[in-house]
């Protein structure tokens, strides 16, 4: 039953929000810098039996000094995240972002430990295109608890949390009209409890103006951390704009964390 639930979560909240994104236009291949700074190959990743849809990003004209896997959140398809691979790229950042199983023309049925599967082997993928950089993980909204989740069975170089949340059953309470089925969902997720167990390098970073998952989130996620992790909380930003309209303002931040470790 607790799969059921999550798999009825997800899919109907994902489903709904990214058909109200291709209605109102804003999946869009716009970016923020010019498209000759990076290179862009799209690929197919086994996960299981599972075929993950992915893009993989990197910068044109020098080797890449940061990569980072990019598991993106509940109402978004790789297509959302061609503005902000772009910006990395632009600062030397190469980056791969992919569909769960079950999302946009990834193969398969969304399912709780599938995604974290899929994750994983994305995180494998993209170390083996770039065996010489230090490759990190970034969790936004859903992703962040899967980002959390798979620390034991990777190793990235640091973590970064945006926009996340302390637990699956907490963010399903924030999300409508899914929150109904709260009650059932499995207690999966709980990055509150995990985060005071690791010790690599964590960046938590949240919009002051995210109506959906509050700044106290993210408050006490860096809280349970016990003076381990950054916490940035970006001003005039809201839960969607770090995808919708990638700024360096908010990304700048995830580049110093990357590149120079601050």
């Amino acid at each position: 039953m607790e799969n059921v639930a999550f798999t009825a979560v997800v899919t109907v909240a994902s489903r709904t929000l990214i058909l109200r994104d291709r209605l109102l236009g804003r999946v869009k291949k716009a970016t923020l810098e010019d498209s000759r700074c990076l290179e862009i190959s799209k690929l197919s990743i086994p996960s299981g039996i599972q075929l993950l849809d992915a893009v993989f990003a990197k910068p044109a004209n020098e080797p890449a000094r940061a990569a980072l896997l990019l598991c993106h959140g509940i109402w978004e398809t790789v297509e959302h995240w061609r503005g902000v691979q772009t910006s990395l790229a632009a600062q030397g950042v190469a980056s791969l972002v992919f569909d769960y199983a079950g999302f946009g023309r990834s193969t398969g049925t969304i399912r709780w430990m599938q995604c974290e599967k899929d994750a994983i082997a994305a995180f494998e993928v993209l170390n083996a295109l770039l065996p010489n950089s230090p490759v990190s993980v970034l969790g936004f909204s859903l992703g962040s608890g899967i980002a959390a989740a798979i620390l034991d069975s990777i190793s990235p170089q640091k973590l970064i949390l945006c926009s996340s949340f302390p637990s699956f059953e907490a963010a399903s309470r924030c999300v409508r009209p899914a929150g109904a089925l709260t009650g059932l969902v499995p207690a999966i997720w709980n990055t509150e409890d995990s985060l005071p167990r690791r010790s690599l390098p964590i960046l938590i970073l949240h919009s002051e103006n995210d109506r959906l998952f509050p700044t106290q989130m993210a408050l006490n996620l860096a809280s349970s951390c016990r003076g381990r992790a950054k916490l940035v909380i970006v001003p005039n930003q809201q839960h969607n704009d770090p995808f919708y309209r990638p700024q360096r303002r908010y990304w700048d931040h995830v580049i110093s964390f990357l590149v120079l470790g601050r």
